[in-house]
């Protein structure tokens, strides 16, 4: 009878896999990634920070506009709607501003005192980051690509209505 409570795993005692060896060129590589991006976290919270007092600036920016004859157009839009799309824009933008902050963290912790679990949380940043822009990459794409057969349909209709 087999043994079904063990499963073979197919490596054998020289196949085994050897433990990952951080050398000190990979400690640097970390340590001066974890730096560039605590750099570009706190530009990202400074933008994030300027697209919310223009989305709470709206009201004002689009009565002036309105103001102007070129512009009149852009304010039927109302001032509302472009303070959500700019609230959207500020909290896709601090998501990854936040992440990249608490990579460079737990990054620069791991290098300075060989801490594994602070490498293994930036890590985990890291790759939420990855998976974030992935995401709104493949959302973007399917917005494209709807958009250019809204278009095409558009086109086609109009073309079949003047015919």
């Amino acid at each position: 009878m087999e043994n079904i409570d063990e499963p073979e795993t197919g490596l054998s005692a020289e196949h085994e896999i050897a433990p990952l060896i951080i050398t000190e060129d990979i400690r640097s590589y970390i340590y001066e990634s974890a730096k560039w991006s605590r750099f570009l976290s706190i530009v990202g919270f400074i933008l994030t920070f300027f697209m919310v007092i223009a989305a709470l600036s709206m009201n004002s920016i689009m009565t002036a506009m309105s103001q102007i004859p070129a512009y009149s157009g852009l304010a039927k839009f109302g001032s509302a709607g472009l303070t959500v799309i700019y609230l959207i824009i500020a909290l896709l933008y601090f998501y990854p501003s936040f992440l990249m902050f608490k990579f460079a963290s737990s990054a620069k912790q791991a290098v300075l005192y060989g801490e594994q679990a602070s490498l293994s949380l930036a890590m985990s940043k890291l790759k939420s980051i990855f998976k974030f822009w992935g995401i709104l990459t493949i959302i973007l794409i399917s917005i494209y690509v709807l958009m250019l057969l809204a278009g095409i349909m558009i086109g086609l209709s109009a073309a079949g209505v003047g015919a």
